[in-house]
């Protein structure tokens, strides 16, 4: 298993590829959450997301065999553009299967970032399918969104400046979607304090994590009808035994909790998130009691927002 100086090692070597983000903070919104609230805004890292980190040491950390060859994922969203940039700033190819009903906007963005686009019906099964006819194509490496240790590890060096910046934290709280950032977050609270804690935060209507949490084994939703589109992902095999093991609790919360967060965030804060952004945000506003005088993170996980499509 990965230590303390591994992850700081894979800070290191993202770092020339990488922002060190801002660390935020809101009088006003500190005030009525009850508490000191640290927003680390990975919505101003390269290509807008955390997921940047992430894919920039999965790629680095290939030899230079596997580069030359290029690599290969399935997204609609946001490791899609990761995957893109971190590649080209590598110089390494990259191919991208994004399912047909991706917005025009982020195909658009992809190719801006020299990934070379496949189209596919959107069915996981056909994304899968596209992408292993390019890797026996071109022997391609696959790189997964979520469950890669490479990319969970790169995750992770969010919280870790978070917590260079600001020691004393209490809570770190994450969004939860495919388990990619909640892991990486997890391991850089438990090697940087012995009191932070963990904890994820999800919307009812994909709480596939919740329920894994309960029962022990990786559930999956049967509907995902919620306005945070990054976190329908379900967890894999890779990072749900790091989510057993350090994430404390997921915190569950409400569609119009969600549209409320964000507008906050917003509004007062002037800085434009995404709705999975806000999930962590509406935790801490639901469960005040529970934080009441803490001092807590927030990993504000990006800021690719569809401005046509906004909820207020």
């Amino acid at each position: 298993m990965i230590t303390k100086k591994d992850l700081e090692n894979v800070h290191q070597r993202i770092l020339p590829y990488i922002h060190r983000t801002p660390v935020l903070t809101s009088h006003l919104l500190n005030e009525m959450a009850g508490a000191e609230i640290f927003f680390k805004c990975e919505n101003f890292q390269r290509m807008g997301a955390f997921k940047m980190r992430g894919a920039v040491n999965a790629i680095l950390n290939l030899s230079e065999e596997k580069r030359q060859k290029g690599v290969v994922t399935h997204s609609s969203g946001n490791f899609a553009q990761a995957v893109s940039l971190a590649a080209k700033s590598a110089g390494v190819p990259a191919c991208i299967v994004m399912p047909s009903s991706a917005p025009q906007v982020k195909k658009d963005a992809v190719k801006g970032y020299g990934g070379q686009v496949t189209d596919c019906p959107p069915t996981l099964e056909e994304r899968e399918k596209a992408a292993q006819k390019i890797i026996d194509e071109t022997g391609a490496t696959f790189i997964h969104p979520s469950n890669d240790l490479d990319v969970i590890y790169g995750q992770g060096t969010a919280a870790l400046e978070l917590l260079q910046d600001h020691p004393n934290l209490e809570y770190v709280i994450t969004p939860v979607g495919g388990g990619g950032l909640i892991a990486g977050t997890a391991l850089a609270v438990h090697f940087a304090s012995t009191t932070c804690k963990t904890i994820g935060a999800e919307p009812f209507e994909v709480d596939d994590a919740y329920r894994s949490l309960q029962t022990g084994k990786i559930e999956t939703n049967e509907t995902t009808n919620t306005i945070a589109d990054g976190l329908k992902t379900q967890l894999g095999d890779k990072n749900f035994p790091i989510i057993k093991e350090h994430v404390s609790e997921i915190i569950r919360v409400e569609e119009k909790e969600i549209v409320s967060a964000l507008k906050l965030i917003w509004e007062r804060m002037k800085i434009i998130v995404e709705p999975s952004s806000a999930v962590a945000f509406a935790a801490v506003l639901r469960e005040k009691e529970k934080f009441r005088g803490k001092k807590i993170g927030i990993i504000i996980s990006g800021g690719n927002v569809d401005l046509s499509d906004l909820p207020f």
